[in-house]
């Protein structure tokens, strides 16, 4: 059965659930709801019915669709699949589970501020959560990708005897302007606030909150890569560090291959440790295998020469 077929079928079935009981117990619960609880399992915030109910069919059903429309692509490779599939169902059971949590702590009462919720009751929603997200991800995850194909030659630069060559390439992502504009915004509105009185305190205690969210996302959406006489060095940031460094000799071979954010599971660090992908952008990336059979992909402009030179460079020092 195709996948965006379960995908609706299951998508409908965890609607039902979620409207269902509420509408059939509708004269069984007070309004409002209570919708939070704080600590000591005490109700903290309520909502209308109607507005409660809306709430929780748009939670689902918005990321349901989004996940349905971008099933194709998301699904191409089993990295995409085992988190397309384990999220789908997780984000399922997971609503369902708050549905009826909150449905059963309202039940029968004449005034929301009677509701409880026991502990046990979330860590049960959780643990059925997490079972769900590895059970799907495991079904789901089909056949082993298909590496390369071996009757492609892989490019490989033609380097003169003695020759010594370097490849550069930057890649910045968007979501590293948009958390300088945020960290900017965030600060420009706090300190509006501080003039006008709105926020007591001084000033100075909130910048390092501030600084810290814009540094981190523009390290984190940044990469240079380099390739050089003996090693691969990707670096993270505007000034390239931290920094990972793999030696020539532990990779075998080199490719570039088209790759989007919806095939690996989205941006930034995706994978597990044998088949990783360093994704900042979608389309060209740079694609090398190692001797153990483990590959790390990376999004970087200009790939395919980057993947020349190392095969290159793997070539002249198996040849000495």
């Amino acid at each position: 059965m195709k996948p965006r077929v379960v995908a609706i079928g299951w998508g409908l079935a965890v609607t039902a659930v979620l409207l269902v009981p509420p509408l059939a117990l509708r004269d069984r619960l007070p309004e409002p709801l209570a919708t939070h609880w704080g600590p000591g399992s005490m109700p903290d915030r309520s909502m209308p019915f109607t507005s409660y109910l809306l709430m929780v069919v748009l939670l689902w059903a918005v990321p349901w669709l989004v996940m349905v429309a971008m099933a194709g692509r998301a699904i191409a490779r089993r990295q995409g699949r085992m988190l397309w599939w384990g999220c789908l169902f997780a984000l399922g059971v997971m609503l369902t589970g708050v549905n009826a949590q909150t449905l059963a702590a309202n039940l029968d009462l004449s005034d929301w501020s009677g509701a409880r919720l026991s502990g046990w009751q979330v860590v049960v929603m959780l643990l059925a959560t997490l079972g769900a997200a590895v059970l799907a991800g495991y079904l789901g995850r089909g056949a082993p990708d298909e590496p390369p194909g071996q009757d492609l030659a892989p490019p490989r630069m033609r380097l003169r005897p003695g020759q010594r060559t370097v490849w550069v390439s930057h890649v910045v992502s968007v979501l590293a302007v948009v958390a300088a504009l945020a960290g900017l915004a965030a600060l420009a509105v706090t300190g509006a606030l501080f003039l006008v009185g709105t926020v007591s305190g001084p000033l100075v205690t909130l910048l390092p909150g501030f600084v810290i969210i814009t540094v981190v996302g523009l390290a984190g959406m940044s990469l240079t890569v380099t390739v050089s006489g003996d090693s691969l060095v990707i670096g993270f940031g505007p000034l390239g560090w931290p920094a990972r460094r793999i030696p020539l000799s532990r990779i075998e071979l080199a490719w570039a291959e088209e790759r989007s954010p919806a095939q690996v599971g989205g941006w930034g660090l995706r994978g597990l440790p044998g088949s990783a992908t360093i994704m900042l952008r979608g389309g060209e990336c740079l694609v090398v295998r190692y001797h153990s059979g483990g590959q790390l992909a990376i999004s970087i402009d200009d790939a395919e020469r980057g993947a020349s030179l190392i095969n290159a460079l793997i070539t002249e020092r198996a040849e000495l």
